[in-house]
């Protein structure tokens, strides 16, 4: 399975790993059977996300699909980041291989399940939440 540079960079320096203290929002995704657990963590000040950091436990396109995807969210009001879909990780990585783009998914729904998180606790609603549900999140790797 090929790579392209830019997976590859991200892979092995991954961007904004670790946790928040005391994040605003927390999202944790992810399968036990293939491994990938992917967690992330917003910081939000005035609806903008002033920081965003994950963890994720998985293979290397997770760890990029999660790195990168923390860049692609810092300086975003809620409602731009929640407009940001798998595709656009995908896009932005320059690509996956086929049977990677499940770690793109996941990567989108951690932000959201954060954001999500974020918008109970602060009793916030927002149009890119309608209808969101954390407990219904399609298995991304049941295709």
């Amino acid at each position: 399975m090929m790579y392209n540079d830019k997976v590859m960079d991200h892979f092995l320096n991954p961007r904004n790993a670790g946790e928040i203290e005391n994040a605003d929002g927390v999202g944790e995704v992810g399968n036990a059977k293939c491994g990938d657990i992917m967690r992330m963590y917003v910081k939000i000040e005035d609806d903008v996300i002033v920081d965003c950091k994950f963890r994720t436990f998985g293979c290397g396109s997770a760890i990029a699909a999660s790195s990168i995807s923390t860049e692609m969210l810092i300086g975003k009001t809620v409602e731009e980041a929640l407009a940001i879909t798998n595709k656009d990780v995908v896009d932005e990585l320059g690509g996956l291989p086929v049977v990677k783009v499940h770690c793109s998914v996941l990567a989108e729904q951690a932000f959201k399940v954060a954001i999500y998180d974020y918008a109970k606790k602060h009793n916030k609603t927002y149009a890119g939440l309608e209808g969101f549900d954390p407990d219904d999140l399609e298995d991304a790797h049941e295709h």
